[in-house]
């Protein structure tokens, strides 16, 4: 069955896509969804307007006052507030007491290795295919506790190194108390296999499981539930939102939490212990409006739309003998999102970028996209020059990924021999 997906009614929704720019860069941040920016009003059967959930604009209007007064505004913007969390936590099927906004996943990430507590002599496993934000924390924690930190790092895998539970389990032990890992590579766009990793590194007794879901979460639906997974995180800011970043941590792990927050204030919410008061109160006051968005649109169909925007550009580069593909090679849906990184035989990677920027609206990127361990120790580049990286979102059409294809023949020849030629 085919689904229908109205590509054009799509993009009439994010006003910076009414432009010349084609944003292939989704993977470094989404364009915002327009009703999240702006008012958002629904007449009622009498005849008022009333708000069904605040935008930024009009929050700043309209609420812009400090929380918890017992005055009407002060009323309003701290309902406002509440709908945010109450939005963001059904999105991924969590309590509200479980998630905290924040200003980025880095930032939250620090925070809550801060306040974990675990005693000297446990030990940490840390993939080093993710990006900085999940690795830096925990080695810092690692030696501020005296722990054993063991990298997870997959070999043998050329150019698509993987995490499994097979690679996982020699680093686990009885010993192990918790597993970080990503949910996709930023760089590679591989699916890993959340919950069976989680489960395996669960059949040791008190371990953690903690996930950066941020190159997931713009491609996929999310339910910490069903992944049974102790924390996840992931930014807004790239799920058609504004910047802001919300974190989950279950009761379970909050129990091996102290609170960061000053010591008269409450401490029973995960908001309470980490929050810190760093999610802006007009970000979080928009989540309502993404989240209603994303459970209105489905997935289905977008999912199928991007299977067929990294089908045609893999299908592209895979006829390119000068092309080196990093990652999962199949545009299958089930192992990878359409984050596709790549290097072209004889040009560094900023070479190509800026060439074809030069000559087009074309807007992609190359480096290493804090992915630094990956970059350098796993797939062996030079991580100032990287890859390059185009990444592409539920908005992009097929006629944007033609211009790119058009772009790269137009830019990089190539000889029958296989030997690129620079123009």
């Amino acid at each position: 069955m085919t689904l229908h997906f109205d590509i054009h009614g799509l993009r009439t929704k994010f006003p910076a896509l009414d432009r010349s720019q084609i944003f292939l860069d989704n993977a470094g941040g989404s364009q915002i969804l327009g009703a999240a920016a702006d008012a958002y009003a629904h007449p009622s059967p009498h005849g008022q307007v009333f708000l069904i959930s605040s935008s930024i604009r009009d929050y700043l209007v309209t609420s812009n006052v400090q929380l918890g007064a017992s005055y009407k505004v002060g009323k309003q913007s701290t309902a406002h507030y509440n709908q945010g969390y109450e939005a963001g936590a059904r999105y991924i099927n969590a309590a509200k007491e479980e998630i905290v906004f924040g200003a980025s996943t880095t930032q939250l990430l620090r925070n809550l290795s801060l306040a974990l507590e675990f005693e000297a002599g446990d030990e940490i496993v840390v993939s080093a295919l993710d990006h900085e934000a999940n690795i830096a924390s925990w080695v810092e924690l690692a030696h501020s506790q005296h722990l054993t930190l063991k990298m997870w790092k997959p070999d043998g895998q050329d150019t698509s190194p993987k995490l499994t539970v097979e690679n996982l389990k020699p680093l686990l032990s009885n010993k192990t108390r918790l597993v970080v890992l990503t949910h996709v590579s930023n760089i590679l766009g591989t699916i890993h296999d959340v919950k069976a990793i989680a489960a395996a590194a669960h059949g040791f007794p008190n371990v953690l499981v903690g996930v950066d879901g941020v190159a997931y979460a713009p491609h996929r639906p999310i339910d910490v539930q069903e992944l049974d997974v102790d924390f996840y995180c992931f930014s807004w800011y790239k799920v058609f939102g504004p910047h802001i970043a919300m974190l989950y941590a279950s009761r379970t792990m909050q129990r091996q939490m102290r609170s960061l927050g000053h010591y008269f204030n409450p401490s029973a919410s995960l908001a309470d212990k980490i929050g810190l008061a760093a999610g802006s109160y007009e970000l979080i006051a928009s989540i309502p409006v993404v989240v209603n968005h994303l459970l209105h649109e489905g997935w289905e169909a977008s999912v199928a739309h991007e299977t067929q925007l990294q089908h045609h550009l893999l299908g592209y580069l895979l006829k390119r003998e000068d092309v080196t593909i990093f990652g999962e090679k199949s545009a299958d849906p089930h192992v990878r999102v359409p984050t596709v990184s790549f290097k072209l035989l004889g040009w560094s990677s900023q070479q190509v970028v800026e060439t074809v920027e030069a000559k087009s609206d074309i807007a992609f990127r190359w480096g290493s996209f804090y992915s630094q361990r990956l970059t350098k120790e796993i797939m062996g580049l030079d991580p100032a020059d990287g890859v390059i990286r185009i990444s592409m979102a539920h908005y992009n059409t097929l006629e944007e990924i033609d211009a790119v294809i058009a772009a790269l023949d137009d830019t990089v020849k190539v000889h029958s021999t296989g030997a690129a030629k620079k123009i």
